[in-house]
């Protein structure tokens, strides 16, 4: 697996990896490496340099005049489905808010009076770079569990969507939990951070993890529905956010997510002697709405009560 500090997650380097060379040495090397951290953590740091420090640069200052703006300026931000506009306000976590972009120049004009082309450019190459990244991981999982056939069909699965986060520095007497703990719904997330910490991961055996992270390292995580399509042989990490210090944090998510309407199932393949069915096929809208009510919306076995098989 890749390189790995005490209690910190595996590291693996991508600088040299690009879907023009599947097959080669270096793809093969990191696609057992990929395998390996997703089945054991569920997540792994990747380290590359597709992202440029003046795009980053710009893109976290944007986010501080972003997150500034008034309330009723933010709440615009009004998805067409569950969970895809402005999250904030909430009393568990009052410290935490984030904002949905489905289009950069759409959101850009929502949010700036005139616009703001550079965020707009800056969220789109970023977009198409992680994007890349994606489906890199994808692959390389698929091609690890022999369903090569898939690959093109499971790529039409997703859409994909930006998520702009901020954590505010805890007030003195204040809850310092920015985010509760949970594990994503989505296929495959990509998380970037400023360089204040507070990202936590659990491992298996129920200890967490704080994750630090170098300026060009991206954490990649399986969400619940790719542990459905590989019928658990991926772990979906469960992970928080917990703050400390006295600076905000802000973080980039890119999520590739299941299209409504889409039937998720594990294919045949993935059922035999040894991998018994877990979970009965269902329509990620329907469950992102069954997930949405109050009663299960923090509800870690959430996925089980909804499709398991033996629930």
């Amino acid at each position: 697996m890749g390189s790995q500090a005490p209690l910190g997650l595996p590291t693996i380097d991508f600088s040299d990896v690009h879907k023009y060379n599947r097959g080669t040495l270096v793809w093969d090397s990191t696609k057992t490496q990929v395998l390996e951290a997703l089945q054991d953590y569920g997540c792994f740091e990747a380290s590359f340099n597709r992202v440029s420090p003046a795009i980053r640069k710009s893109m976290f200052a944007s986010l501080e005049q972003l997150f500034d703006f008034p309330l009723e300026t933010k709440v615009r931000n009004i998805p067409d489905k569950i969970f895809n506009g402005y999250i904030g306000q909430a009393k568990e976590i009052p410290i935490y808010e984030s904002l949905g972009i489905e289009d950069p120049e759409s959101f850009s004009k929502l949010m700036w009076p005139h616009g703001n082309t550079e965020f707009s450019n800056n969220i789109q190459v970023y977009r198409e770079k992680l994007r890349e990244v994606d489906e890199i991981v994808r692959t390389m999982v698929l091609e690890s569990l022999h369903m090569e056939k898939y690959i093109e069909e499971h790529m039409e699965l997703t859409s994909y969507l930006i998520r702009v986060m901020k954590y505010r520095a805890p007030e003195k007497d204040e809850s310092n939990m920015g985010l509760l703990s949970h594990a994503d719904k989505n296929m495959l997330t990509i998380l970037h951070q400023n360089e204040v910490e507070g990202l936590q991961v659990q491992k298996k055996d129920g200890e967490w993890i704080k994750v630090k992270l170098s300026s060009n390292s991206f954490v990649v995580m399986v969400g619940e529905t790719f542990r459905v399509w590989t019928n658990g042989r991926l772990h979906a990490a469960t992970h928080r956010v917990v703050m400390s210090g006295d600076k905000n944090r802000f973080s980039i998510g890119f999520f590739s997510v299941p299209k409504w309407g889409k039937i998720l199932k594990a294919p045949e393949e993935m059922v035999d002697e040894e991998h018994p069915l877990l979970f009965k096929p269902f329509d990620f809208g329907e469950f992102m709405k069954f997930f949405s009510r109050k009663e299960n919306v923090n509800d870690k076995f959430g996925l089980e009560k909804y499709c398991g098989v033996s629930y």
